[in-house]
């Protein structure tokens, strides 16, 4: 490898920072001969999580250099990035040239947004699987879906799955794998509710009482995002 790979992560208001640091840590375990890491937002300065957690990005859009890899994680946050325009822009401009385009949880409906998933299978958190149609994807019920150059990795922790399946890819099986011992990647998790296929049905309910509100934002975002997404160019 001639020259290190390029890696953007986005960070933004109400990021859900676990959909992102997971593969970060993943990234990271690269030699810096193999890969650069940035953590990308329109200006340098400190960005909100959905916790009590700032981010400070490492470049802004404008000096951000060609990407080999961009990666969008999701939270809340991605109910106004569907239709922020600057993001769309620098997205678009990015994955013409980016080796790989890539999202973990509702990151994908950003990309969506951007016109990046039309015809492509892609997966997202499971709350969110019925908007990505809106944007030409085609949902896929996977933990890791990888369509040509297109990896989105499904809610949250998947992003450490979407990271590892990406270092094999872009380096070796080997590789990946050293990195999934060396951090101790091992999930054994204490209950089987990770799913609303596996979940008690009482949890389920609690959980999407809970994401109610959200969830009528996010869709009424997605509206606008996919019909903007429609217009006529010059519209």
């Amino acid at each position: 490898m001639s020259h290190p790979l390029q890696i953007g992560l986005l960070i933004f208001p109400k990021v859900t920072q676990l959909d992102f640091t997971g593969p970060l840590q993943v990234f990271s375990s690269l030699p810096a001969a193999v890969a650069k890491i940035h953590l990308v937002w329109k200006r340098i300065e400190p960005v909100p999580t959905d916790t009590v957690m700032m981010l400070t990005p490492t470049i802004s859009f404008a000096d951000c250099p060609q990407l080999d890899v961009i990666c969008v994680p999701g939270g809340f946050g991605t109910n106004d990035l569907v239709n922020d325009e600057e993001t769309l822009d620098f997205l678009r401009a990015q994955a013409g040239a980016a080796q790989f385009v890539t999202s973990v949880c509702t990151g994908s409906l950003v990309l969506g947004a951007a016109g990046l998933l039309e015809g492509y299978r892609a997966v997202t958190h499971w709350s969110a699987m019925d908007y990505l149609a809106a944007f030409g994807a085609i949902p896929t019920k996977t933990r890791v879906c990888v369509d040509r150059n297109r990896i989105t990795g499904g809610g949250v922790t998947a992003g450490i799955d979407f990271a590892l399946t990406l270092v094999a890819m872009l380096v070796d099986r080997k590789t990946a794998e050293a990195i999934q011992l060396g951090i101790e990647y091992n999930p054994e998790p204490p209950f089987q509710s990770g799913s609303p296929d596996r979940a008690p049905p009482e949890v389920l309910a609690l959980i999407e009482s809970r994401m109610a509100p959200f969830r009528q934002r996010r869709a009424e975002a997605v509206v606008r995002a996919a019909a903007r997404l429609n217009e006529p160019a010059g519209g």
